[in-house]
């Protein structure tokens, strides 16, 4: 990420207003002292004019994506923020972006501020099931049902039990 923002010769403070967030708060995801939320990760990467998978995963990049499991980073993220998410694989020759999405379980999910983002979003409910809260509304979705939407508009993946989810999530980015 700073090397981002120094190749676009922005400061940190510049960066932060930007994205609504404080100086203190970039320079604690820059440094790797704190996590974020994907909001805020993506609002991040478009003011750097990078890819969001670049910020989520920092391996180097060619025109083939091989993500073995073994080597996945797993579940980036807090579970405060209601959700955690692992990267599938990253691009810098597609706007496309998959991750699974787990979605913390009931008990333990304080989240209820819905999330904002430039990407489309489809997902895949691959386990479990949720209320996808979307512009206002609530739909109920289980294993094997897709969505597809606007990441502008305010979402959030609220549990249905105390099992969470576990989503397919591919992010599109049609700003290209």
């Amino acid at each position: 990420m700073r090397q981002a923002r120094h190749r676009n010769k922005k400061t940190q403070q510049e960066i932060a207003d930007q994205c609504g967030i404080s100086k203190s708060m970039l320079s604690k995801i820059e440094n790797g002292q704190s996590a974020a939320a994907v909001a805020t990760l993506s609002k991040i990467s478009d003011a750097l004019s990078i890819p969001l998978s670049w910020i989520l995963d920092n391996e180097s990049e060619t025109d083939l994506v091989l993500q073995p499991k073994a080597k996945r980073q797993y579940k980036v993220g807090h579970e405060d923020m209601g959700y955690s998410y692992e990267l599938l694989a990253k691009s810098r020759f597609s706007s496309v972006e998959p991750a699974i999405v787990h979605v913390t379980p009931k008990d333990v999910n304080l989240r209820n501020e819905p999330y904002t983002h430039t990407e489309d979003e489809f997902i895949y409910i691959l386990e479990g099931s949720i209320y996808l809260m979307y512009d206002n509304e609530k739909h109920y979705l289980e294993k094997g049902d897709t969505a597809y939407f606007k990441g502008t508009k305010p979402h959030l993946f609220v549990p249905v039990d105390n099992c969470g989810a576990k989503i397919l999530t591919i992010f599109i980015d049609d700003a290209e």
